[in-house]
């Protein structure tokens, strides 16, 4: 009597937990949505230094920013740039400027360092060719609104390379590209 029992509890409770997966199941597809979507932007990225030590060493012309579903880009424009181009990107504690060694605040959870072996001058003439200021935002680029980026500062243009400090939501992965004269800096949005 007392197996009947347990077996007649073990089926209600089993009944009351299909009965109960079936609300679940009728909210699913926006959960799934959700879960697809999370899916896609996985990143195998992570968040260590990267760098690259090949460089064609022409001038900086511009920085820009995008928003993208997945991560927020950073764009440096280097102008008739034709080999590999070099850089050093990486998590820092602080920001200090190349060069002065002097702290530059920069707002976020996060500060992910940026070194593109491009000056922002022409090494010809010394004029600037990127109108990047010490510790000031980035010129022409506004990142109100986005997801993982929180501010942008110019540290240097020192030695054939320039420094930019990212301020990001968090600690998050990224990845470094080329395209053609254009260093990509991509920051994922989640892990």
């Amino acid at each position: 009597m007392r197996r009947l029992t347990t077996a007649a509890a073990a089926l209600a409770l089993a009944g009351a937990g299909l009965a109960g997966t079936a609300g679940v199941a009728g909210a699913a597809p926006g959960q799934l949505g959700k879960a697809a979507s999370a899916a896609t932007c996985s990143t195998i990225w992570g968040s260590g230094t990267k760098s690259a030590t090949d460089s064609d060493s022409k001038p900086l012309t511009n920085i820009r920013t995008s928003q993208n579903p997945c991560y927020d880009r950073m764009v440096f424009d280097i102008g008739g740039a034709t080999g590999k181009l070099g850089y050093h990107v990486g998590y820092v504690d602080t920001f200090h400027q190349d060069g002065s060694g002097e702290q530059i605040p920069v707002n976020g959870g996060a500060i992910l360092q940026v070194y593109v072996s491009a000056p922002s001058y022409d090494p010809a003439t010394m004029k600037q060719t990127y109108a990047g200021k010490a510790g000031k935002p980035l010129p022409g680029v506004n990142i109100t609104g986005y997801k993982t980026f929180k501010d942008t500062k110019f540290g240097a243009s020192f030695e054939g390379q320039t420094q930019v400090g990212v301020g990001v939501r968090a600690r998050l992965p990224f990845r470094v590209l080329q395209s053609g004269d254009q260093l990509i800096v991509d920051v994922a949005h989640t892990w």
